[in-house]
């Protein structure tokens, strides 16, 4: 009987202990989350509402008249063009960095993983400077340049440069483990019936590769859209030459427009909300498919 007793003592103990871990564990849960919670809510969500209510603020008239000036336009069309220009190119060296990297072992291979993770670590100040060093007036190529009449920075090509720069990894990072992953087992079998190197790029690789790629593009251009230190350095700030919109909200809150400024603010504001949105959705699309190949498994 002592023993039953001692034994059912023991029990009770043992599911009080575990009541309490689970307690405990339920209370860490909602703290942390409501922490993260706390700390999204003053950092993102507090400064995006504040943007819209301050863009709005004079009504709905005033909003779309600060569109109607001749800088915004062209700080607007400067902004697109450098993207459409950007986004491309990176595309293409993100897709032979990534298959490079993936599908061959070279040497130096470690050192282009190093240079294409350069810019996450190097200031887009520092970088924009180096191209002032290299281009500039007085830089290595400067008395070349101007010889020949050929003008970079502080004109579009300098922008385009240096927003390159900031934004290249983005593409090749998202490719590189997703190409790792999936191996070259297909292709070599596409390459043995009789495939060609593009037909087995377009048919076998770029169909693993799709969601990805373009998951890559939309971080790209987001970045390249919304690019302020590397441009700024090598704009000159010659309003409706040179000017991107980051470059132009600041402009126009130093000038003490406020309305116009958060107005242009609401068009980055609305590209970062559409690429959360496609990068949820394609995140979605991922998964399903990933649970697709299991169940086919």
């Amino acid at each position: 009987m002592e023993f039953k007793k001692k034994r059912n003592g023991g029990n009770m103990k043992t599911r009080s202990n575990s009541q309490t871990s689970l307690d405990e564990s339920k209370v860490v849960k909602y703290l942390l989350i409501g922490t993260a919670v706390a700390f999204l809510s003053i950092m993102l969500v507090v400064p995006l509402i504040t943007i819209f209510a301050e863009a709005f603020r004079k009504g709905i008239e005033a909003y779309f008249n600060s569109f109607t000036n001749e800088y915004v336009i062209q700080a607007i069309k400067l902004t697109l063009i450098t993207a459409i220009i950007a986004v491309p190119l990176n595309l293409i060296f993100g897709l032979a960095a990534s298959w490079a990297i993936a599908k061959y072992s070279f040497f130096g291979k470690s050192f282009l993983i190093t240079l294409i993770d350069l810019p996450f670590a190097v200031s887009p100040v520092i970088s924009g400077l180096v191209y002032v060093l290299l281009f500039g007036a007085q830089g290595w190529f400067g008395h070349w340049l101007i010889d020949n009449d050929i003008q970079i920075i502080f004109a579009v090509p300098g922008i385009v440069l240096a927003t390159i720069f900031v934004t290249f990894p983005f593409v090749a990072r998202e490719l590189i483990p997703l190409m790792q992953e999936m191996g070259n087992d297909e292709e070599q079998a596409a390459l043995l019936l009789g495939a060609s190197g593009f037909q087995t790029f377009w048919k076998v690789t770029l169909p693993n590769i799709k969601w990805g790629l373009l998951y890559g593009v939309i971080l790209c251009n987001a970045r390249a859209m919304g690019e302020f230190g590397a441009v700024s350095v090598v704009s000159g700030h010659i309003q409706g030459v040179t000017n991107t919109m980051p470059l132009q909200v600041e402009i126009l809150y130093n000038e003490y427009n406020f309305v116009a400024a958060f107005a242009v603010s609401t068009l980055l504001a609305i590209l970062a909300l559409l690429t959360l949105v496609l990068k949820y959705i394609l995140e979605w699309k991922v998964q399903r498919k990933i649970k697709k190949l299991d169940n086919e498994e």
